[in-house]
């Protein structure tokens, strides 16, 4: 018999998933304070890959954080259809992946304190300030516009109002994902990051992972009865995904012909994609996009069960190249003599320069792993408590 969950009092399986979300939670918050009374020494992370799993999970859950905000304003924006009146779960999903995408900025910078020079020294022609200004703006944002979604309901927003404010917040999000692309894009000494597409290249990204997470979200609340949503509905979901993991592939292809072609000076990093160190993340995105949008794309294989595989394989692909896009970046040396080399600047460091780039530069310790889990879990803990708080179950009419 399926358990129905209800706003006011949730089900049992929900509580427990709250409980379990916020013991990791706790557990990840413990590891962090471990981290700054240890330093960032305790990470994998060194001068040469100063950027690691967190700013990999940061753009991971970026690019997350979009789906739920766009799937849910581009019907609104341009009085279109939308799916189902799964608008206010979608822009909750975008929220809670914003707040864990902000978490891993913070658990990164390596001192809280540091967020406030952040913005009391800030440099205002950095990309980097633009990111945090952005992204801040876009949280606010999709607060207020499910602030909004959820007082349209009761007659106290009107229609115009809330489609003025759905229009702000299709370009925020895509603003957001750009801006956080320009950072990567617009360091000219690092190889594998300099190129005009990696703006679109994130947007596309963001695209997959993020209506992928909001079909698993979708289909897994239907099976609880917190939704009552049509399949047709969940089929143009599944349409969407599909043609937004096409489009990823022929943004990602042309980067790569574009950097491979004979003679040009990118080929050592497609080189290290196709056969080299990032051989894995590389063709586990690829197999993983095309496995995707076929199963989007035949009607025999649209099945709840093969629709979540798909889609919990469209975001492990995508996380794939957040992770070779960051690890690339620093793996191809762009100095041939970089200053003094020891174990606290990179490893294999006994083997001078080209011994410590010719494998995997970085590699997460078990500490970083474990304050990844807990800012997931934040994120987690944040979902289902809303799921059981919040009135997030369509509203008939508003769709």
């Amino acid at each position: 018999m399926t358990e129905h969950i209800t706003p006011a009092q949730g089900g049992k399986s929900l509580n427990i998933a709250i409980i379990i979300s916020a013991v990791l939670t706790i557990a990840g918050i413990a590891l962090w304070v471990m981290q700054l009374s240890g330093g960032m020494i305790q990470t994998g992370m060194r001068n040469f890959d100063s950027w690691g799993l967190y700013i990999t999970m940061f753009m991971f859950f970026v690019g997350l954080s979009a789906g739920g905000l766009i799937i849910s304003s581009i019907p609104r924006a341009f009085g279109m259809e939308g799916f189902g009146g799964i608008s206010k779960v979608a822009v909750w999903t975008s929220i809670c992946a914003t707040v864990c995408a902000i978490a891993f900025v913070v658990v990164d910078m390596g001192q809280p304190f540091r967020v406030w020079e952040l913005f009391a020294f800030s440099n205002l022609s950095s990309p980097l300030m633009w990111d945090i200004i952005v992204l801040t703006t876009y949280l606010v944002l999709s607060c207020v516009y499910l602030w909004a979604t959820l007082r349209a309901e009761v007659g106290k927003v009107s229609q115009l109002a809330l489609r003025v404010i759905s229009v702000i917040a299709l370009v925020c999000a895509v603003m957001v994902h750009t801006v956080t692309a320009w950072i990567f894009g617009l360091q000219q000494s690092h190889e594998f990051w300099y190129t005009a597409l990696l703006g679109p290249w994130f947007v596309s990204s963001a695209l997959v992972c993020g209506t992928a997470l909001v079909i698993i979200v979708v289909v897994a609340l239907r099976k609880a009865g917190y939704l009552e949503l049509g399949q047709r509905y969940l089929v143009k979901l599944a349409k969407l995904l599909g043609a937004f993991c096409m489009v990823d592939l022929y943004f990602f292809g042309c980067d790569l012909l574009t950097a491979g072609f004979p003679a040009a000076s990118g080929a050592e990093v497609v080189e290290m994609l196709v056969v080299g160190q990032l051989a894995p993340f590389f063709w586990v995105e690829i197999i993983g996009t095309i496995v995707t949008a076929a199963i989007c794309f035949i009607p025999k294989l649209r099945s709840n069960g093969l629709l979540v595989g798909a889609s919990v394989l469209a975001i492990i692909a995508i996380f794939c190249k957040r992770a070779q896009l960051l690890v690339g970046g620093f793996q191809i040396a762009n100095l041939p003599y970089p200053g003094p080399v020891t174990e606290y600047t990179l490893t294999n460091w006994e083997n001078g320069i080209v011994g410590a780039y010719e494998g995997m530069v970085y590699w997460p310790t078990m500490l970083e792993f474990g304050v990844a889990i807990g800012v997931i879990a934040l994120g987690a803990f944040l979902l289902l408590l809303g799921l059981k708080k919040l009135p997030l179950k369509p509203v008939e009419g508003l769709r």
